[in-house]
């Protein structure tokens, strides 16, 4: 059984902690890989940086689905609807109104009541920073739970099994195979796309995984053949990606999709890794210190971006200084920053818990 520190989940929440800091490296990492040439120093830092965290989107939506999908735990469609959702759907709307307006204000706009109403009805229209398309995607997550609540509360192992053979056969490999080898995958792409298996597309089977890596206790044997699995995973990641871009002298990210097999074996590995040997400290004050950062993760996501604006617009990027640091130290002070105003708008009464 999982161990609690406060009624929370340890483990769960040191990988909330990583994955955010995760997506922070990736997000300073990628922003410049095109800025240089592929054959560079620099270039092969940034791929190694940014290949080795793809896990952290897999990874914040298995931990949605841990709890979401739990059986224990009560959400009739009333909650589902009036706080998880509608919380989604606050955040888009600040959130998205807030990015819309600074960089309205970046592009040169005037801050008048005008200037600030036209950004925020591009942000009610969808036009939201890039890295809110999260929300968009866990929204959808959220409103097909309760179909997914009554499928996991009657689902057997062998059914759990199934489902995840088809989900990383249709939403991974096969995908996959048709970007790398179009030809040769021509007539098994006619059958993929005449079967339309739409049920197991998408992020719900990383939705389900979570819930079945919280409540499934796998074996030894498993648990290993996972890591190397995840090994592999993470080296195809880098190795693949220098090896595809480095053909086509322009970056080829096939091996960086969130649902390209070997991110899939990374993301796992890496839920493993936390729950069978990261998450079995006893060391109390570092979980609930920990626990606490994690309890306004959402918020540093949300938030985190508007950091990485400001460095660039004071000249600061992770070509400023050697990539092989600036993008820790960059990572450091955009959390650091980050963590500073979740906190702050976390302590708002009653809005900080919407928009954090």
């Amino acid at each position: 059984m999982a161990q609690k520190i406060n009624g929370r989940v340890a483990y769960a929440d040191l990988l909330r902690v990583f994955a955010t800091i995760a997506v922070i490296v990736l997000h300073l990492a990628g922003s410049q890989m095109g800025q240089v040439a592929v054959a560079s120093q620099s270039w092969r830092v940034f791929n190694l940086y940014d290949g080795l965290v793809r896990w952290c989107v897999p990874v914040f939506v298995m931990l949605s689905g841990m709890f979401l999908l739990e059986e224990g735990k009560s959400l009739p469609l009333s909650k589902l609807l009036l706080h998880n959702c509608l919380r989604i759907l606050i955040c888009l709307v600040f959130w998205g109104g807030v990015y819309a307006v600074v960089e309205y204000a970046a592009a040169g706009g005037r801050l008048t009541l005008a200037g600030f109403g036209n950004a925020l009805l591009s942000a009610l229209r969808g036009n939201t920073h890039y890295h809110l398309w999260f929300l968009y995607m866990i929204l959808g997550l959220y409103l097909a739970t309760p179909i997914l609540r009554a499928f996991c509360r009657g689902a057997g192992r062998s059914d759990y099994h199934w489902f995840f053979l088809l989900c990383f056969l249709f939403a991974s490999v096969l995908p996959v195979a048709f970007q790398l080898w179009p030809n040769a995958t021509a007539v098994l792409r006619v059958w993929y796309e005449r079967l339309d298996i739409q049920l197991v597309m998408g992020y719900v089977g990383y939705y389900v995984a979570g819930y079945y890596l919280k409540n499934y206790t796998i074996g030894r044997l498993t648990e290993a053949v996972i890591y190397v699995l995840g090994v592999l995973g993470a080296i195809v990641t880098v190795w693949g990606t220098a090896v595809l871009s480095g053909r086509a002298g322009g970056l080829v990210d096939t091996l960086y999709g969130y649902f390209s097999p070997n991110v899939c074996a990374f993301s796992v590995a890496v839920v493993v890794l936390f729950r069978y040997v990261l998450g079995v400290s006893e060391e109390r004050s570092r979980r609930q210190r920990l626990g606490g950062v994690a309890q306004i993760s959402f918020g540093i996501y949300l938030v985190h971006d508007l950091f990485i604006m400001i460095l660039r617009s004071l000249g600061i990027t992770t070509l400023s200084f050697a990539p092989v640091a600036s993008v820790p130290v960059l990572t450091a002070v955009v959390f650091l920053c980050s963590f500073a105003v979740a906190w702050l708008l976390s302590k708002i009464p009653f809005v900080g818990r919407w928009l954090t």
